[in-house]
């Protein structure tokens, strides 16, 4: 196979604020952390055990305008992008790495308006980076997908 691949698909919850900067021109950045969780029962002890994985997330432009607008700390959301590893010089001179998800699709899973409340926010509930409209106010409301209770099996993924 000649061809290579760079997907990310994560669905998670926001570890904090989403935190936006402007540039000249009008183009913006906005970057967030996702908290995703595996569990499983430890076979030998038959607890229940949850690793929480972190991902630096980077949206761009009017995307990142209707993140930093609707989603804050806790809200649960999917997002589609793929890995981008940057380097940079630190204040004391060492060189840092990170990797972090480049955003090209996302869609609101919960938010706290719309968990709070049962009137309409006014908020999308999912978003692109291709689609930057906000939907009508007569729209019909998405209700959030009814997630399956979680079976408890030894698996560990």
């Amino acid at each position: 196979m000649s061809g290579t691949l760079n997907k990310v698909m994560l669905i998670g919850h926001l570890g904090d604020e989403v935190k936006i900067h402007y540039f000249e021109g009008g183009n913006c950045i906005a970057r967030f952390p996702l908290a995703t969780n595996e569990t499983y029962t430890n076979k030998q002890t038959g607890e229940k055990v949850t690793n929480t994985d972190w991902h630096n997330v980077v949206v761009r432009n009017k995307a990142a305008e209707i993140c930093e607008k609707y989603l804050s700390k806790g809200d649960k959301i999917y997002v589609e992008g793929r890995l981008k590893n940057r380097q940079w010089q630190g204040e004391d001179g060492t060189t840092r790495y990170t990797t972090e998800v480049h955003v090209q699709e996302f869609t609101f899973l919960t938010t706290k308006n719309e968990s709070s409340s049962n009137a309409p926010s006014g908020a999308p509930s999912s978003g692109s980076s291709k689609t930057s409209s906000a939907p009508a106010s007569n729209a019909p409301k998405a209700t959030p997908p009814q997630s399956a209770p979680e079976e408890d099996d030894d698996l560990p993924f």
